[in-house]
């Protein structure tokens, strides 16, 4: 196994990741692009700065070296180290957690969405998960790495599959913390011809409290996926086969009814089918490992 002995100096990267860089970008270096066209036009694929790509390069981490760079632009060292990659903060500008309270009291009847990641091991598969409040049920869609970009290929996957009114319907307002896979939010709220589709709001920093209803679906996630433990092995299907099992797991807090009946009550048994939602009878429920060994 290759050691960084440069993690010291700041390259903090875990292998899995540097595959996934390498895979995405080398290829397109050796089609004679720049590191700075590549960054550019990628950015939610990448999450990270044009000098630490060059530097990922320079450190011989990719494939592609220096000399198949068209241009090799050279950085004078800083002195002092900062992070990789920072969130732009200005996307939360106009949708902060006062906004989000004050978008309530004007909209008092406006469903809530809360939007989260959970992860298997660093620089691996993770899973993007969308509870809705009213009905305590869950979606969780597997991702590759945890990218901008992957989410908001979700949720143009679910304006497609879903049609603007219903994913309308189903999406008015989303509340999400401030992880970097969640700093493009006009990609989420906007579709491609500029109609608005959804508003995004986020919790203040270290405020996770802020938007824990989906806790409860998370821990029932580690019951059948152990804290630790990789998604790399599961599929879509797998993840949707484990979230019908969640889904349809009786809760005090719905009278011992499940998630599943009561979004099945609120949005049809068609939404249910289009989001490959099973109902599973409460005898047949399986929530701990063996779930997903099964499959």
């Amino acid at each position: 196994m290759t050691v960084f002995r440069e993690s010291h100096k700041g390259i903090n990267i875990d292998e899995n990741e540097i595959a996934r860089l390498d895979n995405f970008i080398s290829s397109l270096i050796l089609k004679g692009q720049s590191i700075h066209h590549i960054c550019s036009n990628n950015l939610d694929t990448i999450m990270r700065s044009e000098k630490t790509i060059y530097n990922y390069v320079g450190y011989n981490l990719f494939s592609a070296r220096n000399l198949d760079l068209p241009r090799k632009v050279r950085y004078r060292p800083r002195k002092k180290s900062t992070n990789d990659f920072k969130v732009d903060k200005s996307c939360r500008n106009g949708r902060t957690y006062e906004g989000f309270l004050n978008f309530l009291k004007l909209n008092p009847d406006t469903p809530v969405v809360e939007m989260d990641s959970v992860e298997g091991i660093k620089g691996g598969k993770v899973l993007l998960t969308i509870h809705f409040t009213d009905s305590l049920f869950m979606l969780a869609f597997i991702r590759d790495s945890n990218t901008s970009q992957s989410v908001i290929d979700v949720f143009n996957y679910l304006y497609q599959q879903l049609s603007p009114n219903v994913f309308k319907e189903l999406f008015p307002v989303i509340l999400t913390d401030n992880g970097s896979e969640f700093s493009n939010p006009l990609a989420i709220e906007f579709d491609k011809d500029g109609n608005r589709r959804t508003h995004i709001f986020y919790c203040d920093p270290s405020a996770p409290y802020q938007k824990g209803a989906a806790e409860n679906n998370h821990e029932l996630i580690r019951r059948i996926v152990p804290k630790g433990t990789s998604f790399n092995a599961f599929s879509q299907k797998d993840i949707n086969l484990m979230m019908s099992h969640i889904n349809s797991y009786g809760r005090k807090k719905l009278n011992d009814k499940s998630p599943f009946s009561l979004f099945s009550f609120l949005h049809g048994v068609d939404t249910l089918k289009i989001l490959d939602a099973e109902c599973i009878p409460p005898n047949d429920i399986i929530l701990n490992p063996k779930l997903l060994k099964q499959s």
